[in-house]
């Protein structure tokens, strides 16, 4: 039976502002061997009980002048894997919690920004991990 209500189902991403996103990108690559982008990295998983199914956890360093944790003034935003994000939306709503944009939908999933009781900027997302499997087999 598949879960009407929506829910964290893990880690997405963790997102946080620095001087040289560039030289932290560098800096890590160097001393811990991530394997990064434009983006920073991703770290590729098996979800615990689920040992045949990948997920993907984002790594990223953004420029101390972003706006992409605004309305937060916090140095870092995390993303969240969910379930069912309409539903989840939706109970968010209902009981009063600031959702700050619509589900935006892509072929890797599908987001919506929240805030929390702190004023901390949270990314909510519904992934699509075969979209990045494709991505990774060409690396390995």
């Amino acid at each position: 039976m598949t879960n009407k209500k929506g829910k964290i189902t893990g880690i997405g991403g963790i997102f946080f502002k620095c001087q040289d996103p560039n030289a932290v990108k560098n800096w890590y690559a160097e001393h811990f061997q991530l394997d990064v982008d434009k983006y920073g990295t991703m770290f590729k998983f098996h979800p615990f009980g689920h040992p045949n199914k990948t997920g993907y956890l984002q790594w990223s360093p953004f420029n101390t002048d972003t706006d992409y944790f605004s309305p937060s003034e916090k140095e870092f935003m995390v993303n969240y894997r969910v379930e069912n994000i309409e539903a989840l939306v939706e109970e968010l709503k209902t009981a009063g919690v600031t959702v700050l944009d619509e589900i935006a939908t892509y072929d890797y999933g599908k987001f919506v920004h929240i805030l929390d009781p702190e004023g901390n900027k949270i990314e909510l997302w519904e992934p699509v991990d075969a979209a990045f499997d494709e991505y990774y087999e060409k690396k390995e």
